[in-house]
């Protein structure tokens, strides 16, 4: 029986999640770095609240509970 049994299987896909890992996190590190030079606008969260939605009238004769 081989000594490996998955065990070099394993150890690649946990090599590619690492790896997925840390270029997300230099990608994150990079849109900060360019969000604080003005390169790129603020970020969710940061700018404007979006505008709301068009909210059914409150005058509804059917929602009247008596």
């Amino acid at each position: 029986m081989p000594d490996s049994m998955g065990k070099r299987q394993r150890r690649d896909v946990k090599a590619r999640k690492a790896a997925a890992i840390e270029e997300r996190r230099l990608a994150r590190k990079q849109r900060a770095a360019d969000r604080a030079a003005g390169v790129l606008p603020p970020g969710p969260g940061l700018g404007e609240p979006p505008e709301p939605l068009d909210a059914p009238p409150d005058d509804d004769p059917e929602s009247d509970d008596l």
